[in-house]
């Protein structure tokens, strides 16, 4: 493993060379492929006390990963604070990442409960109580909504189910109007498709493939009421997902993962933006840390606070750190707290008044429809979703056409909506608790459900059938009460310039998807990576 070439200085007189050899753990390889190839991985170690820092990036999720790889490309030496897991040891049971119909430990962000989106099944509660640790996935609660945030290295990329949309282009200029599509479309969307390994499944395959008949029962029931059904692209390795159906590897896709990880099959940023950043040599990950707070540092960059943690949640240790330049990039959410709580309590006070705005939840409304028995879904299904509907222009609406993994025959269709949701919250610091609110209200979601009614109705209509009532509640139709996507909150071209930079700070920058206000049409994750690649080519180019 290649070490930085520049030494992270202590306060102590003990360089970062010396550190790494006495103390740290080395991530020795990562799996690129569900194949088992591997890669070299970022070293892995806890931050200094009193180290100088050309560059830190504050989250591991899809705008930290490119920058650090763009940052480390170009030269610099990067560190990486993330408040998750390294995720790199297999638990009691071989693996490194709980089923999804078995939550464990692992599964949930110091909960003692798990709060599953799906909290219903057939009538019956499903949660259940499990030890308080460090686990994958954040359920965090605000007034009126839960959001769920990957934890780890890796970010989201390592508990969403991958579908990587382009969005329309027509869409483009209500999603980030200081933008220009022609340059996103020619070179910066193509280029976050290949970071990414984006790839679409083999269509032939699809059409007998037992673990897609969920997805052939939504495609007819959408075409038989004039939708159109798409292909859509995932991150998922379809020449392995193709194994798993003919039993010669270990089940990932086909075992229902995705909630709380994928061990095999899915490529995750680990084996990505992370995998070719490690290559570099000059990229370093600190797992564990949680940044508290971004200050000028007297003698030029920002002074940087954070708490390590250990598994329960506990902090042992606190460190200060200077970086010459720091990159927000702990998610819509993540960044958008820290930066609306620096600005009130007067740590960063020339930030403008747009930090905190424009946040909203890509219209995420979830449904299920029961089928006739004529029309089964089948027992076995794939955790990777391969397509969705497209009422977007006539109705707001785009739905993922999505797997009900339970094993069992449920003759269930089970959607995930993403609408033009118009509504956008505010965060706002909050003196008396110390932390920060969100004003979001439930009933803004009724706008999303009104849009997916414009598709589900009228299937439901044509086929005869009727919404599921036990997914989310006791007689509850819609899941209303959760986005997958949240956006925005330190906007584009508002709270930043139209490049990422923090208005009143040199050296700051935001590079993930805060800067998005509200809503991309599709799954996010692309269109983040995307303006990330865009935003950090610039900065590259005029600001180091």
């Amino acid at each position: 493993m290649t070490d930085s070439t520049r030494p992270e200085v202590a306060r102590n007189g003990i360089s970062r060379r010396g550190f790494l050899a006495g103390t740290s753990s080395l991530l020795g390889a990562v799996a690129l492929s569900g194949h088992g190839a591997a890669a070299a991985a970022a070293a892995v170690a806890p931050v200094v006390d009193g180290a100088r820092l050309p560059a830190l990036v504050i989250g591991t999720g899809y705008g930290g990963s490119v920058a650090a790889l763009r940052l480390a490309e170009a030269g610099v030496d990067v560190r990486m604070v993330e408040m998750g897991m390294a995720w790199d040891t297999p638990g009691s049971d071989g693996k490194i990442f709980a089923n999804t119909t078995a939550p464990d430990k692992r599964s949930f962000w110091l909960r003692s409960r798990t709060k599953q989106p799906l909290s219903n099944f057939l009538g019956f509660p499903i949660d259940k109580d499990i030890p308080k640790y460090t686990g994958i996935l954040d359920a965090e609660e605000f007034a009126g909504i839960t959001v769920y945030q990957g934890r780890g290295v890796g970010g989201g990329s390592l508990v969403n189910g991958g579908m990587a949309v382009t969005p329309k282009r027509e869409n483009f200029a209500a999603i980030l109007p200081s933008v220009d599509p022609g340059e996103m479309y020619g070179t910066y969307y193509p280029r976050a498709n290949a970071g990414l390994g984006v790839a679409t499944i083999d269509p032939t395959w699809f059409e007998t493939a037992e673990c897609y008949q969920y997805a052939r029962v939504g495609r007819k029931h959408a075409q038989r009421s004039g939708f159109p059904f798409v292909f859509v692209p995932d991150v998922y390795d379809w020449d392995y997902m193709k194994q798993e159906a003919a039993g010669t590897v270990p089940k990932s896709a086909l075992a229902g993962e995705i909630l709380y990880g994928n061990n095999y099959g899915k490529k995750s940023l680990q084996k990505t933006y992370l995998a070719r950043a490690a290559a570099t040599g000059k990229v370093t990950i600190s797992p564990l840390h949680k940044v508290t707070s971004v200050a000028p540092a007297a003698g030029g960059g920002y002074t940087v606070r954070m708490d390590q943690l250990d598994t329960a949640g506990t902090v042992t240790a606190t460190k200060e750190v200077t970086a010459d330049r720091v990159f927000f990039a702990a998610g819509s959410v993540g960044t958008s707290k820290l930066l609306t709580r620096l600005r009130a309590t007067g740590v960063l006070p020339a930030l403008n008044g747009e930090i905190g705005k424009g946040w909203g939840d890509n219209g995420n409304v979830m449904c299920g429809r029961a089928n006739h028995l004529w029309d089964p879904t089948g027992s076995l299904q794939a955790s990777i979703p391969t397509g969705g509907i497209d009422n977007w222009a006539a109705g707001g609406a785009f739905a993922e056409v999505a797997p009900l993994p339970t094993g069992i025959e449920t003759y269930a269709s089970f959607y995930l909506s993403i609408t033009k949701n118009p509504y956008r919250a505010e965060f706002t610091y909050n003196p008396t608790s110390g932390g920060v609110d969100l004003n979001w209200q439930t009933a803004w979601k009724q706008s999303g459900i009104n849009a997916a009614k414009t598709i589900f109705d009228k299937i439901n209509a044509k086929e005869g059938t009727i919404y599921r009532t036990d997914l989310f509640g006791t007689y509850k139709i819609w899941g209303d009460h959760l986005t997958y996507h949240p956006l925005g909150g330190a906007v584009l071209n508002k709270a930043t310039d139209n490049y990422g930079r923090l208005h009143g700070y040199s050296g700051l920058y935001v590079i993930d998807g805060a800067l998005i206000p509200g809503n991309t049409s599709v799954n996010p994750f692309v269109t983040i990576t995307a303006l990330a690649e865009r935003n950090i080519a610039k900065i590259v180019a005029t600001d180091l």
